[in-house]
């Protein structure tokens, strides 16, 4: 698996480990049993109970995993249309900034501006042999 799943799926465990047991029984044993088997044994991620889990580092892999249990298992429903609603926003933001960043007309207009920036007013220069090749070449003429 994954390398960056894996520490996420141990940051996940690590932070299913302060919810109460009520809670804690929402989640099917079999996605419990996943995240374990998945994740990254050698990476030690620990959580200060004392702050909140905005203020904690973790990354985003996890703070995804955390928001699909809670839609699933921990949210009413007018916070899943809440949910819902912020990804889809969150989605629409980023597909925005795609569009913007790689549309055709930004990138054709780009070049246009380099091509016409770079158009320095060069001539044909003459070649003009080395010495040294036109003494060759004179040997070659004399053995022929």
């Amino acid at each position: 698996m994954n390398n960056l799943y894996a520490k996420s799926y141990t940051e996940v465990l690590e932070i299913l480990k302060y919810l109460p047991i009520e809670e804690y029984k929402k989640i099917p044993k079999e996605e419990i049993e996943f995240y374990k088997n998945n994740c990254d044994n050698q990476y030690k991620f620990t959580i200060n109970p004392s702050l909140d889990l905005k203020e904690q580092n973790i990354s985003r892999k996890a703070n995804a995993v955390l928001v699909y249990l809670f839609k699933n298992y921990f949210a009413t429903e007018v916070q899943k249309e809440k949910l819902n609603d912020i990804l889809k926003n969150n989605l629409y933001k980023e597909e925005q900034l795609k569009k913007g960043k790689y549309s055709t007309k930004n990138i054709f207009h780009k070049k246009k501006i380099e091509k016409i920036g770079t158009q320095d007013n060069t001539s044909i220069v003459p070649y003009k042999e080395n010495i040294f090749i036109k003494i060759m070449k004179k040997i070659k003429n004399i053995f022929r």
